[in-house]
């Protein structure tokens, strides 16, 4: 049986690695390297960092950072922030990388998503997708761009069908909150797609990840509750054992 993966999910902005709310003020969680020890000996099972300094701003990737996280990560290493081309991922990947998350590229070009997928693999390409709100009816959010007339849900299954490995699904409206997950998101994906809901967005009590997986999310990412909170990943892992939902419980299972 496929385990449900806890992952942490933060920002890269001024050399830092951050928290935002709802995508605007910004918390400061620590340097790169210190915090991807912290996570190596916290059993955490991914990482996602999202440079948004190269996405905001246009600037490269930093992939000196990447390269230093890259170093001390012993866990799937997923980068994002900026990824627009084909050799910005190889430099994403030759950095140390596993895994690479496209959000705007995807918006503009989804045959990027068939290009990229077809010389790295599926499994290297996430696509993230922010989601609002707006009304009764959820749209897709763009930093750049604000709330398009977009539906998600349809925008997902474009994805899948041109290769992409993943969804990471950020609730624009719960993001930062503390309020959980965003489960009438959720609701809309559950069942609709064949390949993995991250979901992302509130997470503030380890059963605001019981309530998103029964809901139908694949793996949870978080940044709140890893940093600001009483509460570990292995008492967050505890009670969703307990809740019969399965995880990787010891540091050096793999399965």
């Amino acid at each position: 049986m496929l385990k449900h993966r806890l992952i942490p999910c933060v920002l890269l902005k001024d050399w830092q690695l951050v928290k935002s709310i709802q995508f605007d003020s910004f918390r400061t969680i620590g340097h790169p390297t210190t915090t991807v020890r912290v996570y190596n000996a916290r059993n955490i099972d991914e990482l996602i960092v999202l440079d948004i300094d190269a996405s905001l701003q246009g600037e490269e990737i930093n992939t000196e950072i990447i390269s230093d996280m890259a170093n001390e990560c012993f866990m799937p290493l997923t980068i994002g922030g900026g990824i627009n081309s084909i050799d910005a991922i190889y430099k994403v990947l030759d950095a140390g990388a596993d895994k690479i998350s496209i959000n705007s590229i995807a918006i503009e070009n989804q045959e990027f998503i068939r290009e990229a997928a077809n010389i790295f693999g599926s499994q290297c390409i996430i696509c993230s997708i922010d989601a609002k709100k707006n009304g009764n009816q959820y749209r897709v959010y763009n930093k750049k761009k604000g709330v398009l007339d977009v539906d998600p849900l349809t925008l997902a299954k474009e994805y899948e069908s041109k290769g992409a490995g993943e969804i990471l699904l950020t609730s624009v409206n719960n993001e930062g909150t503390q309020n959980g997950y965003d489960l009438e998101l959720l609701r809309l994906f559950k069942e609709k797609l064949q390949i993995p809901i991250i979901i992302n967005g509130g997470m503030g009590r380890p059963d605001h990840g019981v309530d998103a997986i029964k809901n139908g999310a694949d793996a949870l990412a978080a940044a709140y509750i890893f940093h600001f909170s009483q509460y570990t990943p292995a008492q967050i892992k505890e009670i969703l054992n307990q809740a019969n939902i399965p995880v990787r419980m010891d540091l050096f299972e793999m399965s």
